[in-house]
């Protein structure tokens, strides 16, 4: 069972080596940068993106640093100081005595310009903390053994002590770095995938992105996670199962018979109802299958 958690994603840097472009709207496999990371932690009870509003496939808050371009440290500042507002006007999970956030007490904490971020490392990063009470923070590591500070998961009670003490010792949370606050925690790591990590800084990034995802191996992953958030449908579906039926309807009926019956497979899924879910997928696709495969046999025997 994953850790209930609220998530801060960052999505308001200058992106200066992107010549200033919108760097969360920059689009990699057909879908923005941020909603690429807002589908990585949608298990989350409530997200605050920090930066300018803009349309998103997930349904988030908003909220903006002050002053605007701070850093990252006043970002996430920013983004804390929205979800407990969040908390104490009803949304998510409920308020606890005093008004603090009556929660999980863990924060994730994500920048908007990983592409390959995925469930998986959010839930590793969320279960290393919990295996680990006497952390307050669980950093990703990239390749290189270096810390991620923006693709974490954090103690609330913590964070919010560090980010006030920074802010009084400093005057101020804008132009702050990271380590300020990472060195002040207890961590434990947890390593990075290949790609996990990788973050867009540069039009080259974005390219070598691009690229990665429509290799072999990946591309019919890549294409199916972006259909499923455009049309707004969390369904996992076994694609091996839609794949091996529309390898019989092309060879048993007709090339054009493919596209068509898996079609009617989800038409007839999705009358099945949302609570059909996966296994009404399964059992359609296993019907239309045994058809295809009649249909083939009774060919085979007028042959």
């Amino acid at each position: 069972m994953t850790t209930p958690h609220d998530a801060v994603v960052l999505a308001g840097g200058a992106a200066q080596r992107l010549g200033g472009a919108d760097k969360p709207g920059v689009r990699v496999g057909g879908r923005a940068l941020l909603d690429r990371v807002l589908a990585a932690c949608r298990g989350a009870d409530r997200t605050v993106v920090v930066g300018d509003a803009r349309p998103t496939v997930h349904p988030v808050r908003w909220t903006r640093e002050d002053p605007p371009g701070g850093g990252p440290l006043a970002a996430l500042d920013a983004g804390v100081r929205e979800i407990g507002a969040g908390a104490r006007a009803g949304v998510g999970p409920a308020v606890g005595p005093g008004g603090g956030d009556a929660g999980a007490g863990v924060l994730l904490v994500l920048s908007a310009d990983l592409p390959f971020l995925d469930e998986d490392t959010v839930h590793r990063l969320l279960g290393a903390l919990a295996d680990a009470p006497d952390a307050e923070a669980a950093l990703l590591t990239d390749a290189g053994g270096r810390d991620q500070p923006l693709v974490a998961a954090y103690r609330v009670v913590p964070l919010r002590r560090e980010l006030a003490r920074i802010a009084e010792e400093r005057g101020t949370l804008a132009g702050g770095p990271l380590r300020q606050l990472t060195g002040a925690l207890r961590l434990t790591r947890v390593a990075a995938g290949p790609l996990a990590s990788f973050d867009c800084d540069t039009w080259e990034d974005i390219a070598t992105a691009r690229a990665r995802i429509r290799e072999h191996g990946t591309v019919l992953d890549e294409w199916i996670t972006a259909v499923k958030d455009e049309l707004g449908i969390e369904l996992d579906v076994d694609t091996g199962v839609l794949l091996d039926l529309a390898r019989d309807a092309a060879h048993g009926v007709a090339r054009p018979a493919a596209p068509l019956t898996t079609f009617l497979v989800g038409y007839a899924a999705a009358r099945a109802g949302t609570e059909g879910g996966p296994e009404a997928v399964a059992e359609a696709a296993r019907k239309a299958a045994a058809l295809a495969q009649r249909w083939a046999a009774e060919q085979d025997e007028a042959g």
